[in-house]
């Protein structure tokens, strides 16, 4: 029995390509392993980015392409993933046990921003990341609710905080702080500081992604977070009317200035199909978030449906992703987080953890 060539294998693999990150198997980095018996081939593929959804998927194309090369009578594919560090801003500390940390803003309130930092939380998490949420809208939090939280965190030495968590994900946000009906009447300095003792004092745990959902708007707390929390990456939420795209952009011009790349932009209440009559209809307009991504030569990551249930199951504590996971909504958030993710890896890693601390003693 002759034994197969291990070039054989590899173009193969460089023939085939990952939809989420543009590039093939071999160019990514991706194949970690080939081995060979005779004419049985085992590769091991390590993803950058969680990718549960498509795993079988991807699984099962290798493996055909591999049969389907001459010799090649066995093929078995092996996926895990693996989510590294990667870059932030220039002169940024990282923060301790979060490798990643990805803000999710708009221009201007309304567009369903919170919404899709919740159900990108959670996609994250069901794609098979070690994931965080923090609520950064000081004034009006609202992902206890949304993420069916109440009560209280604990802190077990008086100095830090344990995150509150459900469906898998850590969550923190002043509205477990204060009562759901308290407003808070706070000047910037105050609400600036409340932000960074949220991220700094809360035990996160060994988290892959820290989803930071921010208030609308480019004022004190964007300010901040350009500035002092390491970001690895921004996604922009819009939805196609116009005067929501005007304000997008400039949530995007200042992740621009502030050197945090922007991952994409989901387009949120695309259409409304009529829940009687099945009749589809663009209310905000068609076509705005595509042009923007365009324009900016940045990646649409989705586009949501103006739909009852999504307002209904946040409201309920309940999030699409976790209420409906087999459901087309859900799938639509997936498909956001994949891409989200895969985003991150094109960028460069961070190797100041490879580094040790060098310290001086006069001897």
């Amino acid at each position: 029995m002759s034994q197969v060539d291990k070039t054989a294998v590899e173009q193969v693999l460089a023939a085939y390509n990952d939809r989420y990150t543009g590039k093939n198997l071999v160019e990514s980095k991706v194949v970690k392993d080939i081995r060979i018996d005779g004419s049985a081939v085992e590769v091991d593929l390590q993803f950058g980015y969680p990718c549960k959804g498509i795993e079988q998927e991807v699984q099962s194309e290798v493996e055909t392409r591999l049969l389907a090369a001459e010799g090649i009578e066995q093929a078995k594919v092996s996926i895990t993933t693996k989510v590294v560090a990667r870059s932030v801003q220039h002169g940024v500390k990282r923060l301790e046990n979060v490798k990643n940390i990805i803000a999710v803003a708009s221009g201007k309130g309304g567009v369903g921003k919170s919404t899709t930092s919740v159900n990108l939380a959670l996609a994250l998490s069901v794609e098979g990341a070690r994931v965080g949420l923090l609520d950064a809208d000081i004034y009006g939090p609202s992902q206890p609710r949304m993420m069916g939280l109440s009560g209280q965190p604990e802190s077990s030495d008086g100095k830090s905080i344990e995150p509150m968590r459900n469906y898998d994900v850590e969550t923190m946000s002043i509205g477990f702080l204060i009562d759901e009906e308290t407003p808070m009447i706070w000047r910037g300095p105050m609400v600036t500081q409340a932000l960074e003792q949220l991220l700094n004092d809360t035990n996160w745990s060994a988290l892959d992604y820290l989803i930071i959902d921010l208030p609308p708007g480019t004022g004190d707390t964007q300010l901040t977070l350009s500035q002092k929390v390491p970001v690895s990456g921004a996604v922009i939420v819009t939805t196609p009317q116009d005067i929501a795209l005007l304000d997008a952009r400039k949530g995007l011009k200042m992740f621009e200035k502030v050197e945090v790349p922007i991952l994409g932009i989901v387009e949120n209440m695309s259409t409304h199909v009529c829940s009687e009559c099945g009749h589809e209809e663009a209310i905000f307009g068609t076509g705005g978030g595509g042009r923007m991504a365009s324009d900016y030569d940045i990646e649409l990551l989705g586009t949501m449906p103006l739909e009852m249930s999504i307002r209904e199951q946040v409201d309920g504590g309940k999030p699409t992703v976790v209420s409906d996971p087999e459901g087309v909504i859900s799938q639509k958030y997936r498909e956001i987080a994949r891409k989200t993710a895969a985003g991150l890896v094109s960028q460069s890693k961070d190797y100041s953890a490879s580094f040790p601390n060098i310290v001086i003693q006069s001897t």
